[in-house]
């Protein structure tokens, strides 16, 4: 079976960093949905998200927005279906399937959610970053199915070079039948 392999960890843990680290190197094509902060005068007012494969980029939440609310930011309903569900799509012919992340602001679309689970159902390795809390059914699934890591400052390296070889590993035994 292909690696299911979720990252979790406070916010402000590098997640989002690491997902950056394990696409560089990778030797094996990564497509998906990578997620970073938009900050202005050094204060995060949103997120941003952003197709790995094209370089698409849009907006994923914003303190300004219109869309439902999460917390103090308003989702991007268009951007999040039109960038990142497509992101997560476009993946599908990858090696490697990349969600940066799988939290309340991105499972306020079921698009996205569906997408997810489309990316589950085949056999190639899924990486996810994990919102630390949510309970929302998909992260549930997530929890139960995936193997899940814990991200600290301490052991984001670690982390990474675990990730980058459970992925060169199971395509080293794909080759050798």
């Amino acid at each position: 079976m292909a690696p299911r392999i979720a990252i979790t960890g406070a916010p402000g843990s590098g997640k989002s960093q690491a997902c950056r680290k394990i696409i560089e190197r990778l030797k094996f094509s990564v497509g998906g949905m990578l997620s970073s902060d938009i900050r202005s005068q050094g204060v995060r007012t949103g997120f941003s998200i952003e197709d790995i494969a094209t370089g698409k980029k849009g907006t994923l939440a914003s303190t300004g927005g219109m869309g439902p609310g999460v917390g103090k930011y308003r989702v991007d309903i268009a951007d999040l279906e039109n960038i990142g569900v497509e992101a997560i799509r476009n993946g599908f012919d990858k090696d490697v399937i990349l969600v940066d992340e799988v939290g309340p602001m991105e499972l306020a679309s079921p698009k996205f959610a569906g997408a997810v689970e489309a990316a589950l159902r085949l056999e190639k390795p899924v990486i996810v970053v994990l919102h630390l809390t949510s309970r929302h059914a998909l992260a549930m699934r997530i929890r139960k199915e995936f193997d899940i890591f814990t991200l600290t400052a301490g052991n984001r390296e670690l982390i990474v070079n675990n990730i980058v070889r459970i992925i060169e590993d199971f395509y080293a035994d794909q080759a050798r039948g």
